[in-house]
């Protein structure tokens, strides 16, 4: 194998160091603008990737240049013994940031075992401070407490940097963007706006309530003067500002208005072995095969990245580009 730490360029020069892990297609939340209400055709046991064979998809990717890993889902704390998997991950050489994107419904009674497995930092998703709200977009009543709990948790381990995604819908949540970002003066939290991504099941929301992150910014720059930042550990494709002395800062995620695809520099492992270049489009090389048959996953790898392309081709309101995607779920967001 490669030990060569610059393997891992693109065919457009861009250094990919960071992967996506998905641990399963399944949620316990059905969220308007992720996943149809009815839920999906859920992957079969055997053709999830077990927690060693995701571990060693690390192992072969870390010396040739990989560094960081999220771990996704659907969520991913439905998926049992999760913080086995953080400790695998955490014990290959190379590896220096292992964060966790999540509901946080489950959070509470997980933080401390994925904190000592070596977990760093969580992202979770909170679309409204409304319990009432929270519930109708997770359409599953009792989602707002468990996810508060979650974040408690969160902060009582010590994940840290901890940031918020509020994913941006008119009529929906649009209303309380200078209350999300007013959070940010006192609490040392990361909220971040994010554009509405269509899917085929929330075409409707994508092309009527659609809100960019510049109108955003516009309604918060009503509550005083921000200022550029740099942004917390592992900041991604977000651009942040902060309210001058605040402990924590405000992000914007812009996948429809102003794509950050010339900065990407991740790839994506879906739940049953897929790796994808890309979140949308039908890209996607298959490395569950060759590994289970004992075959190198060097070529695969290098196949994928080679075919990455340049930028996505999302249309707001339209199918076009997401390769058939249904849900956000299906190749972990």
């Amino acid at each position: 194998m490669s030990a060569d730490p610059d393997a891992m360029v693109d065919g457009f020069g861009r250094r990919i160091e960071y992967l996506r892990i998905s641990v399963t297609d399944k949620c316990n939340l059905r969220c308007v603008y992720c996943m149809p209400l009815e839920g999906l055709e859920w992957l079969k046991r055997d053709e999830l990737l077990t927690y060693e064979e995701i571990a060693e998809i690390v192992r072969v990717m870390a010396p040739l240049g990989l560094r960081r890993v999220r771990f996704t889902g659907g969520e991913p704390l439905v998926r049992r013994d999760l913080p086995e998997l953080v400790a695998m991950v955490a014990a290959v050489p190379g590896i220096d940031d292992l964060s966790l994107s999540t509901n946080a419904v489950l959070l509470a009674e997980h933080a401390e075992a994925l904190k000592a497995a070596g977990l760093h930092r969580v992202n979770v998703s909170l679309d409204s401070l409304r319990p009432e709200r929270v519930d109708a977009i997770a359409r599953r009543p009792g989602s707002y407490a468990r996810i508060m709990e979650g974040l408690r948790a969160a902060e009582e381990v010590g994940f840290a940097p901890l940031k918020i995604n509020v994913v941006l819908m008119g009529g929906t949540n649009d209303d309380e963007i200078a209350d999300f970002a007013a959070l940010t003066r006192e609490r040392p939290w990361h909220v971040r706006f994010i554009e509405v991504m269509p899917t085929a099941s929330n075409l409707d929301l994508s092309r009527h309530n659609y809100v960019s992150c510049a109108e955003a910014l516009r309604r918060i720059r009503a509550l005083g003067e921000l200022e550029p930042v740099g942004g917390p550990t592992g900041n991604g494709p977000a651009t942040y500002y902060r309210f001058p002395g605040a402990a924590g800062s405000i992000g914007v995620i812009t996948p429809m208005s102003h794509t950050f695809c010339d900065r990407c520099n991740r790839m994506r492992l879906t739940a049953d072995g897929q790796l994808r270049p890309c979140l949308f489009g039908d890209l996607q090389t298959d490395l569950r095969t060759p590994l289970r048959a004992g075959e190198p996953l060097e070529p695969a790898i290098r196949h994928t990245l080679r075919v990455k392309p340049e930028r996505h081709e999302l249309v707001q309101g339209s199918t076009s580009g997401s390769g058939g995607l249904v849900a956000l779920s299906q190749t972990g967001g």
